[in-house]
């Protein structure tokens, strides 16, 4: 195979590559900017610190992912993708509201309290003393979003019969979105599995029953 090194110009001269390739592999950079942000939230985490962690140098930081605020919104992009998405897989599977819960909160008391990774949840933590009102504000708006997400298949539970008429799907989505958090703190502060599932179950005990 010929390479860019052998080809020639029309005055003989070896031609230049275009650019220089990437010496770093982006998705490994960024699972470690993922964790970063995670174990310390957004504001603790400087761009000397993404440095170190990604083993890159600020250029090629910024060359990749744009700047701190740029390369957090993929970062929380991905966190969903890769470990955030058991609430709405939750939600969309489970064949009733009650189980979507549920499973919702069982699911959480593993995921936050997984060996080898940072503890609780990465859009929870990462506003904690946040003073960047536009990562405060996406942040809120993904969590009230998700309590949107649960208030919806709550509605759609007290529709099909499986909740009575009368329940109030925005406080008892509320109960929800508060237990997730709250468990997400726990799991920081030290709770085990087991201890944020024996919560989880309690939660569920106030669930009115058709």
């Amino acid at each position: 195979m010929v390479s860019s090194h052998d080809i020639k110009d029309a005055a003989g001269r070896a031609s230049k590559p275009r650019g220089r390739p990437r010496s770093f592999d982006r998705e490994t950079a960024l699972e470690k900017a993922i964790l970063a942000f995670w174990e310390h939230g957004y504001e603790a985490t400087s761009v000397s610190d993404l440095t170190q962690v990604m083993g890159i140098g600020a250029p090629s930081l910024y060359a990749a992912f744009g700047d701190k605020r740029s390369l957090f919104d993929e970062v929380v992009r991905e966190y969903g993708e890769r470990y955030g998405s058991f609430g709405g897989r939750a939600l969309a599977e489970e064949p009733t509201a009650r189980a979507a819960v549920e499973r919702m909160l069982r699911e959480a008391a593993g995921e936050y309290t997984e060996p080898g990774r940072p503890r609780g949840c990465l859009v929870v933590h990462a506003a904690t003393n946040c003073t960047t009102p536009e990562v405060e504000e996406s942040l809120r708006e993904r969590r009230n979003a998700n309590i949107t997400a649960i208030e919806s298949r709550i509605r759609s539970g007290i529709a099909a019969g499986e909740l009575p008429a009368g329940t109030d799907a925005a406080a008892l989505a509320r109960h929800a979105g508060a237990m997730i958090q709250g468990m997400s703190q726990q799991a920081r502060d030290g709770a085990t599995k087991e201890e944020l599932e024996a919560l989880a179950e309690l939660a569920m005990r106030i669930w009115p029953r058709s």
